[in-house]
């Protein structure tokens, strides 16, 4: 082998690197813009491009020297850098969440350790001024040796962290070559085992920078605010000796407000602000800072913030704040983790537009631009170190007790000295890096690798190098029961996808230390189902600084479109690749390309700045509670409104600038708006908040939330409903009677315009032709299934076991009469499937009119022995060229019992395609509740349904049983029919694919209920 172990060997970690320090890039003049133009830096040389690549399945087959001078690399491929292999053919995609995709046998690997040797020729022209050459690696993953002009250079390891090498004396003026042998595994990869794609390569960019030989090696930014002034103090190491160093504070205007000189007296330059405007998520108010030695300059960004913790209480510079944040890993479908900064901006802005205020870098830290975009934009940030010894967890054992299985997983990794220096360096390199960006509030010492002796040390270092910043470790909760730990150092109690329940109980013992839930509302599919009720609870709760979301986006590989254009993603499994955990992977708010999923919507209305808390309908008198924690309503919003009745808007406006109340951060205030309410009619006031003024990411106008009020008036009910419900007297007067026929299984209905067949056996109608034109292209169906939500997988395989997804309708006894020219039928019936008793007894009632309207009751009883129920209602399988469809209802999204905020009541129309909400993994969706009606049109015929009570629908060109079966959505065939459901109730959504139970207030579990329905077929002029 043409390189030593390292890779095995925990004690070498770093090979020649230089020490870690602070992300900047030098420069020989401030005169650039440090985050979104760094190559424009004199100092900086990127040797991003094209490279020369050729990939091993084992470091065992690599026999040649292929980093020597000379060496021929014709049979070499080419590849991109920064990238991923697996993107380009080599290797394969592995999707695995918590298991090691290798023996866990630590520190060994696998001895046939793939790998990839890369090959760069450069030319470089020294400067006199900058004669030190410093390489440097954002991301390599696993591990990589470096070798420069044939010389070895090192060896380094931690994939999403930089590394830097003084190449100095190696490199050349004019031709050079680098070359880079990267391992897809090493010891590090045992603290790697992140839930997401693993992948291997040189992922982040590569660079040569050029450096005085005595100068500024690293600083910390340190500093101290009151109402008045702001102390500015910063650190200095150097290259060799101290040097003078100028350090000049600009304010956004290019302003300077502070400037001091010298050699730094005891390491240290200090300078003092006055009035100092401070950094927040809300006004991301950023200084130049410039720091300026004899042959060098570096331009950075100082915000002045203070993070502390009183009482148990989060206080950003003094104001209580709470996170309404998402977990971010660095993901792509075409590019992996490799990243952009118009990829990164893209998140960011995205983030912006739905109210998310804060990002957990899980679970590594990202590219050091990323957090320059942060501090710039306005996000908290919990940076969170490269280390997740998950699959630890995964041991066999014989015995799986709670107590032994928590012992164990500690004292594998976590609490095993041998891995002390590695947990150790992981947590330095994070905190030396980014130690100096405004947007890091906490320091995240990991996820999920349990707790132990190693992590003591991580947080002690941490707390000690930088006591400014909050510590966080949520597996700190994961100890053996037979030592003691130090938990000193940790600020916040951290808990993943806890219950409402678990979160009041913690509150009521009052520890005094913050609640932060940096896992919480798994995002997978068709959901969360939960985030209203969080937000609830975070706002009543100080001690509870709010949550991060599961996640950001869906992880899926782009592999070309269908034929009919669709996009084809593929998750865990579709690679060949074991062990893998299939599509766990698909659980973001937003899918792959980055459309939103209805969940970020979701989100989005639930974490609205502004709520109306109360409205008093005499004086038209709103009371409004502003959830912004340091800008005023004024500044923040201008406020429009809207009146609509049964849909249609009679009054809209907004509310002049010198109407608005002045509403301070979590105060209240009251507002008064001048409309007219129809006596009839069902009637809303919509409030939407629109951002004021704009900002680097929003435009003004931007609508950052609603709220809807229902208006008092003499008759609320939506007229076309009632129109709907109402039998036209006269015309039925005019109409003949009802015939009907009866043989064994069949009642034969006919009426002057209609001929409908009843199936006695069943309790549903076989057929219903109106007009000589069939409603039914398939029998009515009674419905109590639908295709399991990813949030199903909990409660799924009692579903099943109960024959939820298999059930027929019994009929037992049938009668029919005839009332004033109508017919009246009543089946005894049950649903029940193969092998198992019954689930349901239900009485159905149903009359038919005249004009072929069809008015149902349908009593149901419910055997308690089964599990709460995945829907109750009727299935109905419309000709496909009845795609036009019309509700009153909530909308325009999909929206369910506990996942409706970001919907409100109206008047939509949509073909039936357009109602699919096409996740990634086919499951239920696009339903629409809280309905007064639904018309669906054809060229000839319509179908409208109308209740009394409200009731919710889907409709789609999808049966639920080909939702069920298929396992991408890209390999859905349409059905031949308009399949519409009309459902009395739907179980919640929930989160439970990784949370929580589903709260009790949205099951399904009614033991008895009645679901009453007409439906109204009407010609199509």
């Amino acid at each position: 082998m043409i390189v030593p172990k390292h890779y095995e060997n925990l004690e070498l970690l770093h090979e020649n690197t230089m020490p870690t320090r602070a992300y900047y890039i030098p420069t020989s003049t401030p005169q650039y813009d440090l985050t979104e133009n760094r190559e424009s830096s004199d100092r900086l040389l990127l040797l991003n491009g094209t490279w020369k690549f050729r990939y091993f399945n084992s470091i065992y087959d690599l026999k040649e020297e292929f980093y020597q001078e000379g060496y021929n690399t014709e049979r070499f491929d080419e590849i991109p850098v920064p990238g991923c292999i697996q993107n380009f053919g080599y290797d394969k995609h592995q999707y695995t969440n918590t298991r090691y995709p290798f023996p866990m046998d630590p520190p060994y690997v696998p001895e046939e350790n793939p790998c990839g040797a890369y090959v760069c020729d450069f030319v470089y022209e020294p400067e006199e001024n900058a004669p030190r050459a410093c390489l440097n690696f954002e991301g390599v993953d696993s591990c990589f040796y470096v070798w420069l002009n044939g010389s070895y250079i090192g060896y380094s390891q931690v994939s999403h962290s930089t590394s830097e090498f003084d190449v100095t004396s190696m490199i050349r003026e004019g031709e050079n070559r680098l070359a880079v042998l990267v391992l897809k595994w090493c010891d590090g990869s045992y603290l790697e085992d992140q839930d997401k794609f693993r992948m291997t390569g040189i992922f982040r960019d590569v660079y040569l920078l050029k450096r005085p030989e005595e100068g500024i090696f690293d600083y910390f930014i340190h500093t101290e605010q009151n109402k008045e002034q702001a102390q500015v103090k910063t650190s200095f190491t150097f290259f060799g000796k101290p040097v003078p160093v100028v350090m000049t504070v600009l304010n956004p205007e290019g302003i300077q407000v502070a400037k001091a000189s010298g050699i730094p007296e005891n390491g240290e330059l200090k300078v003092t602000i006055d009035k100092p405007v401070l950094w927040n998520a809300e006004q991301p108010f950023l200084y130049t800072i410039i720091l300026e030695a004899e042959q060098e300059v570096i331009v950075d960004r100082l915000g002045i913030r203070e993070i502390g913790i009183r009482d148990g209480v989060v206080y950003l510079n003094g104001e209580k704040i709470k996170f309404h944040g998402v977990n971010r890993h660095d993901s792509d479908p075409v590019t992996g983790f490799t990243i952009s900064l118009d990829q990164m901006k893209r998140d960011l802005t995205l983030m912006k537009e739905h109210n998310v205020n804060a990002i957990r870098t899980s679970h590594y830290p990202n590219a050091p631009q990323f957090y320059q975009l942060c501090d710039e934009y306005g996000f908290y940030v919990i940076d969170e170190a490269d280390n997740e010894s998950h699959g630890t967890n995964s041991i066999y054992m014989k015995t799986r007790s709670a107590e032994i299985w928590r012992d164990r997983w500690n004292r594998a990794i976590a609490d095993n000295p041998a891995f002390t220096k590695a947990t150790l360096d992981r947590a330095e390199r994070l905190v030396r890096r980014d130690k100096n960006r405004p947007c890091v509030l906490i320091w995240s010492m990991g996820n999920e690798c349990a707790y132990g002796c190693t992590f003591e040390a991580a947080l002690d270092f941490t707390k000690n190098y930088d006591p400014s910043r909050l510590t966080h470790y949520e597996g700190a909760r994961y100890r053996a029961n037979d030592k003691t730990y130090d938990f000193s150092n940790l600020d916040l109690y951290s808990r993943m996808y806890p219950s409402l329940e678990e979160i009041k109980e913690y509150v009521d013992r009052n520890t005094g230390k913050p609640l932060i839930l940096c896992e919480y509302s798994h995002a997978m599919g068709n959901g969360p189902g939960d985030l209203e009720d969080y937000f609830q609870v975070f706002e009543q709760n100080d001690c509870v600084c709010g949550g991060f979301v599961w996640e950001w986006c869906d992880h899926g590989i782009y592999q070309g479109r269908t034929v009919d254009g669709k996009p084809i993603y593929l998750y865990g499994g579709d690679h060949g690749e074991y062990p893998h955990d299939e599509n766990f992977c698909m659980d973001g708010l937003v899918y792959p390309d980055r459309r939103p999923h209805t969940g970020l919507l979701e989100f989005k209305n639930v974490n609205r700045p502004i709520r109306v808390t109360a409205f008093d309908p005499t004086k038209k008198e709103l009371l409004l509670h502003n959830y912004l924690n340091f800008t005023s309503l004024k500044d923040a919003c201008v406020l429009s409104y809207e009146v609509t009745c049964d849909g249609n808007r009679i009054h809209q406006g907004v509310v002049e600038e010198a109407q608005m109340p002045e509403i301070k951060p979590h105060e209240e205030g009251k507002l008064t708006l001048d409309f007219e309410v129809p006596e009839k009619g069902t009637c809303y006031l919509k409030l939407s908040y629109l951002k004021k003024g704009c900002t680097k990411l929003l435009k003004s106008g931007h609508v950052q939330g609603f709220d809807e009020i229902l208006l008092e008036n003499k008759d609320s009910r939506n007229q076309t409903a009632v129109s709907l419900l109402q039998e036209n007297t006269s015309e039925q007067g005019k109409r003949a009677d009802v015939s009907v026929e009866e043989d064994d299984r069949f009642l034969f209905i006919k009426g002057e315009t209609f001929a409908y067949t009843y199936n006695k056996l069943t309790g549903c109608f076989l057929d219903l032709t109106y007009d000589n034109g069939s409603i039914l292209t398939q029998p009515m169906e009674y419905n109590i299934f639908r295709a399991p939500t990813d949030n199903d997988s909990g409660i799924k395989k009692e579903w099943m076991s109960a024959g939820y997804d298999r059930t027929i309708s019994r009929g037992y006894e049938t009668v029919y009469e005839k009332i004033d020219g109508k017919l009246a039928i009543e089946t005894t019936l049950s649903i029940t499937a193969v092998v198992i008793q019954r689930i349901l007894d239900i009485k159905a009632y149903w009359i038919i009119g005249k004009d072929g309207s069809i008015d149902t009751k349908i009593e149901v009883k419910k055997n308690p022995e089964f599990p709460e129920l995945p829907r109750f209602g009727l299935r109905l399988f419309l000709p496909k060229e009845m795609e036009e469809v019309t509700y009153y209802g909530l909308g325009p999204v999909e929206n369910y019992v506990d996942k409706k905020k970001a919907s409100y009541h109206g008047l939509f129309s949509a073909k039936v395609k357009e109602m699919h909400e096409d996740y990634l993994r086919p499951q239920e969706n696009g339903s629409r509740s809280d309905c007064d009606f639904v018309t669906i049109k054809g060229r000839r015929l319509a179908l409208s349904v109308v209740a009394k009570e409200s009731f919710s629908f889907n409709t789609s060109v999808y049966t639920q049983e080909e939702l069920s079966q298929k396992a991408h959505n890209y390999e859905l065939t349409p059905s031949n029919h308009t399949v519409l459901c009309l459902d009395y109730r739907q179980n919640g959504i929930g989160s439970e694919s990784c949370g929580p139970d589903l709260r009790k207030k949205y099951i399904f579990d009614e033991e008895a209920f009645t679901f009453g329905l007409r439906l109204v077929p009407k010609r199509e002029k």
